[in-house]
Parts: structure tokens; C-alpha cells; sequence
């Protein structure tokens, strides 16, 4: 993998985590044999959601490394398989911007305890 330097930096925010949703979306049931994100929703949920835990570690890893680089590849990671369990629980981008829309301005301790008990 190409290191972030190589990239170009993209302004996009959102809009790009909306893109690669969207992509995500259109290679759900394609052939696994030529698509990653085939080859992940063909073997589940559990899989998906396992690999959001180890990019997160990864992600960690490097950012106590202090490799601002390698934390911003990880992190793309990190999202890109967010947005693949997202998909395949069918839970749309949109919603959880909102959560986030809704939480500005609250303190985190404030919307914690505002939280109501699982």
C-alpha cells in the first residue's frame, strides 16, 4: 500500500466516505474472486466486523508508534471496513452523521450520561 504522502489530500469529508459507501453498495454480491468487498460480505458479518477490530488495532498501533502516515493508511482502512459493516447491516452513513450532527456542542460527558442504560 502507497503511504498518504503519495496521495493527494482530498477536502471531500464526507462526501468521499459517501463515494466509497456507494462503491461498497454496487460490488455487494459481485464476484469474490475479483473484488475484496465481495470476498468480505460473502463470508459475513463476523468476518466484516473482525476486521474492523483488527484495522482499529492497527490504527492504535501506529498511532502510538507516531506515525502520522501510517495512521492516516490505517485509518483508511479503518473506515473503509466500517463502511463495508455498515452496509451489509444496512445501516446508512447518513444516520450515523446525524448522531454526530446531534452530539455538537454537548459535551461528551454530558451526552454519555444522557445515554439511556442497554
Amino acid at each position: 500500500m502507497a503511504s498518504s504522502k503519495d496521495k493527494p489530500v482530498n477536502g471531500g469529508g464526507a462526501a468521499v466516505l459517501d463515494e466509497v459507501y456507494q462503491t461498497i453498495l454496487e460490488r455487494r454480491g459481485g464476484d469474490p474472486e475479483s473484488s475484496h468487498t465481495a470476498r468480505l460480505f460473502a463470508r459475513g458479518r463476523a468476518k466484516i466486523a473482525q476486521k474492523v477490530g483488527e484495522e482499529a488495532v492497527e490504527a492504535v498501533i501506529e498511532a502510538m508508534r507516531g506515525d502520522k502516515d501510517k495512521l492516516a493508511d490505517e485509518s483508511a482502512d479503518l473506515l473503509y471496513h466500517l463502511l463495508v459493516l455498515w452496509a451489509d447491516a444496512g445501516l446508512e452513513p447518513a444516520q450515523v452523521y446525524g448522531i454526530l450532527e446531534g452530539r455538537k456542542g454537548i459535551s461528551g460527558i454530558a451526552e454519555k450520561k444522557s445515554r439511556k442504560p442497554a
